[in-house]
């Protein structure tokens, strides 16, 4: 009777939810779909959900095409969850999430438990986890990976290394960091080099970050040219790799090219800096390396 009435409870307190987020929706896309405004994070998750598991959109994805008026006023995550699960394989794999961006439910409810044993690597815990489902959590340094040489089939890093030896204190880490906004910090190359190593030979390494105009927000860095080829030139030693690059403009994301990114600056939701009227979220150009070491 008890465990009835507890599931009754559960239901009840479901079906609530899921009323005042669809309220929040309705609102939401009344008002004009104002980017962090009430409702907006529950819709673009579930834009965001309804994506990763529409299979000609992953198609269009792996074949670096993004469809017409994609993501129209949301951030980044659309293109770079979409871009992720089009690059994962088929078989078995030891998967790491270097950052923590898949910790989230309706992410994890799109990965096949049995095909993929998940490590998730973080500074410092979080909640939610889902431990019943059998996800190794990890606090450690990026750049002091705490796994031996060669363990992971793929190593996953999303919008993360821009926040290296940054100031995180907005998510509540009180850490050293660089401080100079003037000039770059380039200790993401050390997380990148852990990254590598860990990574079994033939792995994939999956990574994104913002692109463009060279801004330092405090708590992110946006990476320019002449840091995107560090990047590549420590790759390119080591195996192979292609690169996407993404933009948005005042109807959505496009796929474009290198060169139609490069003065493009970002929008800081935090401080209001760049904000523009093109709807944009967040970061308005993206960087999306897959590389595979050599065997």
């Amino acid at each position: 009777m008890v465990r009835k009435l507890i599931s009754i409870y559960r239901k009840y307190q479901r079906n609530k939810a899921e009323k005042a987020k669809a309220l929040e929706k309705e609102i939401y896309l009344k008002n004009g779909q104002i980017p962090w405004s009430s409702g907006y994070l529950s819709y673009r998750n579930e834009q965001i959900e309804k994506s990763i598991t529409d299979r000609n959109i992953l198609q269009a994805f792996a074949r670096g095409i993004i469809p017409e008026k994609f993501g129209y006023k949301l951030d980044e995550r659309i293109v770079e969850y979409c871009w992720i699960f089009s690059q994962m394989p088929q078989e078995k794999v030891k998967l790491l999430d270097a950052g923590s961006t898949f910790n989230y439910e309706f992410i994890l409810n799109h990965l096949d438990f049995s095909k993929v044993e998940l490590s998730i690597l973080t500074y410092a815990p979080e909640s939610p986890n889902f431990n019943e489902k059998r996800i190794s959590y990890i606090y450690a340094d990026l750049r002091e990976i705490p796994f031996r040489d060669e363990y992971f089939d793929i190593v996953l890093s999303q919008s993360t290394i821009e926040h290296i030896d940054m100031d995180n204190s907005i998510y509540g880490y009180q850490l050293q960091h660089h401080e100079n906004q003037e000039t770059k910090s380039y200790e993401y190359l050390k997380a990148i080099a852990e990254m590598f190593r860990v990574l079994k030979k033939g792995g994939k390494l999956l990574l994104t970050f913002p692109f463009g105009k060279f801004e330092n927000h405090g708590f992110f860095q946006q990476f320019d040219e002449e840091m995107l080829n560090r990047i590549l030139t420590f790759l390119d030693e080591q195996g192979t790799y292609t690169t996407n690059f993404f933009r948005y403009l005042p109807n959505g994301w496009i796929a474009c090219e290198k060169e139609d990114c490069k003065e493009v600056e970002s929008f800081n939701p935090h401080t209001g800096k760049g904000k523009g009227t093109d709807g944009a979220a967040h970061c308005r150009s993206i960087c999306c390396i897959s590389f595979q070491k050599n065997t």
